[in-house]
């Protein structure tokens, strides 16, 4: 029974983590990064899409990203949907591709990025304590129910801390390395 309390706990505690990354990944620092263009849909035939899946997407230096097109009929499309999503960059149509040059970053813009990635990091750390919260809150169900006994109630309360824990301080690894690569320069 506790077993698939943690199961759960572990596969939202992942959840989060998944999250964190994409939420990190959107905020774009000077450095190119392909998965800058993750939140971008293009209207393909009437379907959004991510852009992607009808085009290669490559880091080409430091500060710039292609987007090739399988089809040129899209590049239009392709170069609206960036423009929509109001990335805060200008994409430049030659033709044949798409190229984004990543614009530098201000002293104040930097600090600005750096909390909103610490509010970002915030907000998933309290996702990870509810989640927690929750999972006790299953396990003491199952041992007022007498489903199982107070020896394993302690044991389970104890292991969904630890696991709450490693995933609090891998939060905190990857606010550490957005905070690092937001103020490189």
């Amino acid at each position: 029974m506790e077993q698939e309390v943690y199961e759960r706990t572990k596969d939202h505690m992942e959840k989060v983590i998944e999250n964190t990354k994409q939420s990190f990944g959107a905020i774009h620092t000077s450095r190119a990064s392909v998965s800058f263009l993750d939140a971008v849909r293009v209207d393909y035939y009437g379907t959004a899409v991510p852009i992607d899946k009808i085009a290669s997407i490559g880091v080409r230096d430091l500060r710039s990203i292609e987007i090739k097109s399988w089809d040129k009929k899209d590049l239009e499309a392709i170069e609206k949907a960036i423009l929509k999503a109001n990335l805060g960059v200008t994409p430049i149509n030659d033709g044949k591709l798409i190229r984004i040059e990543m614009p530098e970053l201000t002293e104040s813009r930097r600090m600005e990025l750096t909390k909103i990635v610490k509010k970002i990091a915030e907000d998933h750390r309290i996702e990870l304590r509810n989640i927690r919260r929750k999972a006790n809150e299953q396990l003491k169900a199952l041992n007022t129910d007498a489903k199982i006994p107070d020896d394993a109630f302690h044991d389970g309360l104890e292991h969904i801390q630890k696991m709450t824990d490693q995933y609090m301080k891998l939060i905190d690894t990857l606010l550490q390395h957005k905070e690092k690569e937001i103020m490189e320069i």
